[in-house]
């Protein structure tokens, strides 16, 4: 039978913290999570109130919404990639810190392994339901108690209608759910307040303009139901760590941050300060020199929207040549990787000259060409993370390794030139900390595959 949360609060103990929060969940992709939970953010931190968001798996795009709806940074949660431990930490502190949890599952609710119910169920975080109701009625009843009972044990809070075409429709919706389901109201249609997307998803957060405006938009549609009072406070059990080694105390890494460069985790950037670095952040798109630094890193993005732009940064190039015959460290992830090798081919099949530090081009594709979540092996040690690209790269390079998926198929390879470290592997740093500060340490001793 369903699992139906009281909601009920209290104050947490030496060893345990309460916080109000909730699952977001779907049949599927397309929904419209990313937009309520947004709003939701929104509409709660507007009261006052501080509000953390999370979102299942490997994401850079509705992370980087969540930001700018709750005010602070968005982290992922995945049970394979980062692991139990570092989950049960991060929802541990933003139990502490905050007065709402909001987590955005992925794709439908018990899709993927792991899956969005996974989470809600390992971590007793009660799943709300959005519902596509546009072009349904009654089936809709029949659809959430599927979901509802579908797994023995999972703490399902609710169901939100979404796109909506009338309050008549609306009444039709309600009347058909099971009374085990609590009604979490409707939403209706709302063009206007639409998040675009391109081939990789959605528009990064700072392509849409007017993305405040559309969320406050849905925000004030949530104020009139149910959502606008908090859900349950649940209790996150406080865990022990060990300070991590100051690893990379005293050493400067220079991050590239524009619109081609825009896949980040703020893990990442986290345990790099928490190691001990300094973060220096500069655009290669603006011409910005590349800051003197021990050790750089170029992730991901969308170098193939702006191929003639970082053709022309001859300069910078010509700094990045110097910093990786220099033996400094320098890790290119997908995107950045792209900038790397001698020419990309974007989506009109124009050719753009790029750095020429690896040999060989990319050259983009209109399908995907890599999804999924990997692990590679490297000689600083294991890392996780996940690859998700449309281009192909064509190279005789050999790799220093290749990585996995989590289910032992190939993944990506991994090409090493002195300290430069290619791949399309997004890498997710807190899944193996030592390796990372091994990664960035200018005085650490790796293999060459090349000199």
């Amino acid at each position: 039978m369903t699992t139906i949360i009281p909601v009920t609060h209290a104050t947490g103990t030496a060893d345990t913290a309460r916080c109000p929060a909730l699952l977001f969940a779907a049949p599927a992709s397309g929904s419209g999570k990313t937009s309520l939970v947004a709003a939701l953010a929104r509409l709660h931190t507007r009261q006052g109130r501080r509000v953390k968001v999370f979102k299942c798996g490997p994401d850079f795009l509705d992370p980087q919404i969540h930001a700018v709806a709750s005010g602070q940074p968005c982290d992922n949660l995945d049970l394979w990639i980062c692991g139990e431990d570092d989950i049960r930490a991060r929802l541990a502190r933003a139990a502490q810190e905050n007065d709402l949890i909001l987590v955005e599952g992925v794709m439908g609710l018990f899709d993927g392994q792991p899956s969005s119910a996974d989470i809600a169920e390992r971590f007793g975080i009660p799943a709300l339901t959005v519902i596509d109701a546009r072009a349904m009625a009654q089936t809709f009843g029949a659809l959430v108690y599927g979901l509802a009972n579908y797994r023995a044990g999972l703490p399902f809070y609710g169901v939100l209608a979404n796109r909506v075409g009338s309050p008549r429709h609306a009444e039709m919706l309600k009347a058909s759910m099971p009374e085990t389901v609590r009604w979490c109201g409707a939403l209706p249609r709302q063009e206007a307040a639409a998040l675009p997307s391109r081939h990789l998803g959605l528009l990064p957060a700072a392509e849409i303009a007017d993305l405040s405006a559309r969320i406050d938009t849905l925000a004030d549609a949530l104020a009139e139901t149910p959502l606008a009072e908090l859900p349950p406070a649940l209790p996150f059990a406080i865990p022990t760590a060990a300070p991590l080694p100051q690893r990379l105390a005293g050493r400067k890494i220079a991050v590239a941050r524009d619109a081609a460069f825009c896949f980040l985790y703020p893990a990442n950037l986290a345990l790099l300060s928490d190691l001990g670095a300094e973060i220096v952040f500069f655009s290669p798109l603006a011409g910005e020199p590349l800051p003197t630094c021990d050790a750089l890193w170029l992730p991901g993005g969308y170098p193939e929207l702006h191929g003639q732009r970082l053709s022309a940064q001859r300069d910078l190039i010509a700094q990045l040549t110097e910093h990786v015959e220099a033996g400094k460290p320098l890790l290119a992830e997908c995107g950045g990787m792209m900038f790397l090798f001698e020419q990309l081919i974007d989506l009109d099949g124009q050719a753009h000259p790029m750095a020429g530090l690896l040999p060989g081009r990319t050259v983009m594709g209109k399908r995907l060409a890599a999804l999924g979540s990997q692990q590679v092996a490297l000689p600083e040690g294991a890392l996780r993370g996940h690859a998700f690209h449309h281009s192909r790269c064509e190279t005789d390079l050999p790799p220093l390794a290749n990585a996995e998926t989590f289910d032992g198929r190939p993944g990506e390879p991994v090409w090493r030139r002195r300290r430069l470290t290619a791949s399309y592997f997004h890498f997710y740093f807190p899944s193996n900390p030592e390796a990372t500060a091994a990664l960035f340490d200018p005085t650490a001793a790796t293999p060459r595959t090349s000199q």
